[in-house]
């Protein structure tokens, strides 16, 4: 049988939501409204939230007065953002290597290292595809991800997390193509059977501004963390690129 992925099974996990509960609606209504100051959309814009989970994010923009949908993988995840559905933001589940809407937003977003999950390049390809088919010509992209020197030279090699009575024992290493995460959960004193391992690609600048290219994505800013500071490739936590689509 063909191995499952990672993803399929932690992000459906009870245990995932309670790791990153500390991931609040407040800490995304602030960073959203750093990213709406800066690219300025029209109102009424329609956006696509990638990989939008619970749909924090998603819920922000929508307040805002933009027409948002958001997509994820995770039943779960879309179950849960579908109690906050209204006139102007909707949820569906979706894999994001599969194509979506074609020529529809003026806006998507792909937050939080919600990418470089998958086994092979054409899987990370076809996401990109699914990203930029959605885009208007013109339309904007900003992918949030983890700044790959900075997290090789600041990697937690191990750490113990209380949420409340569940401890989490989490492992960090990377190779030469990835970084991983092994969490094993102790629920109330008894320790499971199972680990779970999260593995994300180890992609530079360069690597998605070749990707984005492909798709006639072109990068236009990078920033480096979530206050929208400079990108430096060694001390910069974040790698957040805006990117634009032109067609020929």
């Amino acid at each position: 049988m063909p191995e499952k992925p990672w993803f399929k099974d932690w992000f459906n996990s009870p245990y995932y939501h309670q790791l990153y509960q500390h991931r609040d609606d407040t800490e995304a209504t602030n960073f959203i409204k750093k990213i709406i100051h800066f690219l300025q959309p029209q109102p009424k814009s329609r956006m696509l939230d990638v990989a939008c989970g619970k749909g924090r994010h998603s819920k922000a923009l929508a307040d805002m007065g933009f027409d948002v949908t958001g997509i994820d993988l995770s039943s779960e995840s879309i179950a849960e953002a579908k109690k906050s559905e209204a006139d102007n933001l909707h949820f569906f589940e979706h894999d994001m290597r599969l194509p979506f809407w074609i020529n529809y937003f003026d806006y998507a977003f792909n937050l939080f290292t919600s990418f470089g999950y998958f086994k092979t390049d054409r899987e990370h390809n076809n996401a990109i595809r699914t990203i930029a088919g959605s885009l208007k010509n013109n339309g904007t992209l900003l992918i949030d991800y983890l700044n790959v020197h900075y997290a090789e030279d600041n990697i937690k090699k191990s750490e113990k997390i209380d949420r409340e009575g569940t401890i989490f024992h989490i492992s960090k290493w990377h190779d030469e193509k990835h970084i991983y995460k092994q969490i094993q959960v102790e629920d109330h004193g008894a320790a499971l059977q199972h680990l779970y391992t999260e593995k994300v690609a180890k992609f530079s600048l360069g690597d998605f501004t070749d990707m984005l290219a492909y798709h006639h994505m072109q990068v236009q800013d990078v920033f480096g963390d979530y206050e929208l500071g400079r990108y430096d490739v060694r001390k910069s936590p974040r790698m957040i690129i805006v990117a634009k689509k032109f067609l020929p």
